[in-house]
């Protein structure tokens, strides 16, 4: 489905948001209309093609990280006198300087960042203690046994949705209001630590998220038109793609589930489950920065 809003698409364009790419709007637009005039296929192409690059961008920081997970899994120096783990917090590190000083971040989303840090970490330290999955090599960067650069992963995701947020320009119809969200997104997360010691709930938390979240839609604008799609099913590719990506990162050996000690396996389908409620939080989190609009239509 298509919506017309109202506006010049270069005037609308999230690029403005970061200088370095503000550069570029006006000549993208000329490309635009171009492929526009050259009929149905050429347009299509051109949107595939934005669509593509528009992911890409909002990925930026979790890719940056991935890169350097596979990168040091195949050519880090064994033995070097500063440990792996240690070499992807620093590097983590100045990445988040980098896009900041180079505008490739907004403080927005850099704040975001922080909050995903916290969050993660204080997960992951009660996690890697009732023995969920381990970090098995040494070093200094930690607490309590938890490397720091893993916020730094979890810190990713909230990246990814804050910048979707601004490059697809996000719009709604019945949204759920964002603090029924933090209360389920509160569940969420007591139940990542309570499930160890009670029942687990999760069950009754995905017929929550179905319950609120499973009326709305989400319109999201790739150049001059919103598209739409149920944004629980949004969620859920976001959710399955972090999956793929928790695979890669585990056949580096940054971190390994108990059935993964003596080899590499895929990890386990019900994982997705829990990436999917860890979503919900993380878009609670963006939620409440952002404050969902309802999409104006022009008919």
């Amino acid at each position: 489905m298509q919506r017309k809003v109202s506006g010049d698409a270069s005037q609308r364009s999230a690029a403005r948001q970061w200088p370095p790419l503000a550069r570029f709007i006006d000549w993208e637009a000329r490309i635009g209309e171009a492929a526009e005039a050259h009929g149905r296929l050429s347009h299509f192409a051109y949107e595939f093609v934005r669509f593509g690059v528009k992911q890409a961008w909002a990925c930026l920081f979790g890719a940056l990280l991935l890169a350097l997970l596979i990168a040091t899994h195949f050519f880090y120096p064994k033995g070097a006198a500063l440990a792996r783990y240690d070499f992807l917090v620093i590097a983590a590190v100045l990445i988040q300087l980098a896009m900041l000083l180079f505008k490739l971040e907004t403080l927005e989303e850099a704040k975001v960042i922080v909050v995903f840090h916290a969050v993660g970490t204080v997960m992951e330290i009660f996690k890697t203690s009732v023995g969920s999955w381990i970090y098995p090599e040494a070093s200094l960067l930690r607490i309590a046994g938890v490397p720091l650069f893993t916020g730094f992963m979890y810190a990713a995701v909230g990246s990814y949705i804050a910048r979707c947020w601004r490059l697809f320009d996000f719009r709604f119809t019945r949204h759920p209001p964002v603090w029924v969200l933090g209360i389920l997104s509160v569940a969420i997360y007591a139940n990542f630590f309570a499930h160890h010691y009670v029942w687990d709930f999760r069950v009754i938390l995905f017929a929550a998220a179905v319950v609120l979240i499973g009326p709305c839609t989400v319109y999201y604008r790739i150049w001059k038109t919103h598209r739409s799609m149920p944004l629980l099913l949004g969620l859920f590719l976001v959710a399955l793609f972090i999956w793929f990506a928790e695979n890669i990162g585990t056949f580096t050996a940054a971190w390994a589930y108990p059935n993964q000690r003596h080899g590499w396996q895929l990890v386990s389908a019900g994982k997705l489950g829990s990436w999917f409620l860890l979503m919900l939080i993380s878009y609670t989190l963006v939620a409440s920065l952002h404050r969902p609009s309802e999409i104006k239509i022009e008919e």
